[in-house]
């Protein structure tokens, strides 16, 4: 019997819907194709003992699982939920009328608790795009995916409470998230705050006019001057994100997987202090399976560069494009992906190697 469900794979900051067809006949072998690495192909077992555990019939047939568009490199975890559910409803223990209007994400364990995953908000976006109903994903991802409107959110916190919701077993309500209200309460919100400063007047007219200019600024100033601590509070000077900018800069926190559990939107812009020992890679993005760098996660926030001169060359070199053209591309043979980096650079250093060049004493 032939099933279809439906996972999503993120490549940058966008996703694509993926078909997972399940096709169960007679025999004993366990086939699994599309390009999928060693994360997707280790689901076999995590899914196995999750059905074991959860009472459930673990098939003792030939199993072919295709994930459709073939070319597309499928990686992480995140396709669980959406093969396990396959190879029930292909095997006949739960209806499979529903596959069709939503789309499941989920890595499983053992025991069939769902598992945090990441990249949710532009899976959820593609997912309204692409017409689908609602979405299953874990009970942790759920303030993140409820951000989007019109389209249907069911945090659920296993395996069993999935099946119950496909078999109409029992009922769930969808997330509800009023992001105009949940915007207005927290844009405002600052953990430091500019007036704290004491002093400092010229300084402080220089941080006015750069945050109303969005120009990068050096700090070079002895130890203790204030460099750090001036920097740290320089977002809460800047205009207030507007929604557009809220929501794409959590599309970048969340695949990045830096959202925690109970946060969905990200309201404040970014602050992001790399230590200078940062790599180049670390810095703008990339690695085998491309991530977001520092600045990218920086995007619509500030960049502070603490000791300017202990960064290695390359690292600033690097900074010189996306600095310019406001976004950066990591580019692979197979493909390349672009990350937006629109931040405000701040940057702080001694005067010299001692640091207290030109001081009286």
């Amino acid at each position: 019997m032939l099933v279809r469900t439906f996972g999503s794979a993120v490549f940058g900051i966008d996703a694509t819907t993926i078909t997972i067809e399940v096709n169960i006949a007679n025999g004993v072998n366990f086939m699994l194709v599309g390009l999928p690495d060693k994360a997707v192909q280790e689901s076999h077992q995590r899914i196995k003992a999750a059905l074991k555990n959860n009472n459930l019939n673990y098939p003792g047939k030939e199993i072919t699982i295709n994930m459709a568009p073939a070319d597309i490199r499928k990686e992480g975890s995140t396709f669980d939920l959406a093969i396990g559910i396959g190879i029930l409803a292909a095997s006949g223990q739960i209806s499979g009328e529903k596959l069709k209007d939503y789309l499941l994400l989920g890595e499983l364990s053992l025991d069939g608790t769902l598992q945090l995953v990441k990249g949710v908000l532009p899976v959820v976006m593609q997912a309204k795009k692409d017409g689908f109903k609602g979405i299953i994903l874990p009970k942790q991802n759920e303030p993140e995916a409820a951000i989007v409107d019109g389209i249907e959110v069911y945090g659920m916190e296993n395996m069993q409470e999935v099946i119950d919701f496909l078999n109409n077993s029992k009922p769930f309500s969808p997330a509800v998230f009023n992001i105009q209200e949940e915007f207005q309460r927290q844009v405002h919100e600052n953990d430091v705050d500019f007036k704290d400063v004491k002093g400092q007047s010229a300084i402080k007219r220089a941080f006015e006019i750069a945050a109303t200019g969005g120009h990068n600024i050096i700090l070079i100033g002895p130890p203790g001057a204030g460099k750090s601590m001036l920097a740290k509070r320089l977002p809460g000077i800047l205009p207030p994100m507007s929604i557009e900018e809220s929501l794409e800069t959590t599309k970048i926190h969340s695949v990045a997987g830096k959202i925690g559990k109970n946060n969905g939107l990200v309201t404040q812009r970014p602050f992001r202090k790399p230590h200078h020992t940062i790599s180049d890679v670390a810095l703008v993005g990339g690695g085998s399976y491309p991530q977001p760098g520092e600045i990218s996660l920086a995007h619509n926030g500030v960049l502070f560069l603490d000791e300017l001169p202990e960064y290695k060359r390359q690292v600033l070199e690097v900074m010189r494009q996306p600095l310019e053209d406001r976004t950066v591309t990591v580019s692979r043979a197979r493909f390349s992906v672009d990350y937006p980096a629109g931040f405000m650079l701040v940057a702080a250093m001694n005067p010299c190697p001692c640091g207290y060049y030109n001081h009286p004493e």
